[in-house]
């Protein structure tokens, strides 16, 4: 089911261009332009509701979400069929699902993370941080505020956490210089 180190070092390169070039159908199917996040620092992470991290995953990603939030940090959730099946639902399902959960982060169509048929998202992010997506909840990846792929995680919280504010802080850090 994945492991908990991170992945700090990838092998990102220019000529994959950045997070901002590329766009996505949210989950009421309209396409959004990810240079709408520029300047954010992005966690895109794979979803799945009939998980049993599910409950624990979506209450620890909205609980980083209400405490950064407001510091420029943005989660994108991406749903995700293709482990034992465990997102089934339609868009509508999966929108009434999270309302438990009291989710306010951008949620996005239903994408495959693997395969032939991996989203154009998670092909780019893998780029840089090789191999597989291995469950739901575990394509965690970080995005600095230029649309650069730093960091690859699974269910290591507190190593979240540390990479959030690192990259907080160097978003803080650049814009305090202009």
């Amino acid at each position: 089911m994945g492991t908990t180190s991170s992945q700090i070092d990838g092998h990102y390169q220019p000529s994959f261009g950045t997070f901002h070039d590329l766009k996505a159908i949210d989950i009421d199917g309209k396409e959004r332009s990810m240079s709408e996040f520029q300047g954010k620092v992005l966690l895109v992470v794979n979803v799945a509701s009939s998980c049993g991290k599910t409950d624990r995953e979506y209450s620890r990603l909205v609980d980083l979400y209400s405490r950064y939030h407001g510091q420029g940090f943005e989660i994108l959730a991406f749903p995700c069929n293709q482990f034992l099946f465990q997102e089934h639902g339609s868009c509508s399902t999966i929108k009434s699902f999270i309302k438990k959960y009291n989710v306010e982060f951008p949620m996005f169509d239903k994408i495959n993370v693997n395969g032939d048929d991996t989203h154009a998202i998670y092909a780019w992010l893998k780029q840089s941080y090789p191999g597989r997506v291995t469950w739901n909840f575990s394509g965690k990846f970080f995005i600095d505020h230029h649309g650069v792929p730093r960091a690859r995680a699974n269910d290591n919280y507190e190593e979240i956490e540390q990479i959030i504010q690192r990259l907080l802080k160097e978003k803080n850090d650049e814009e305090a210089k202009r």
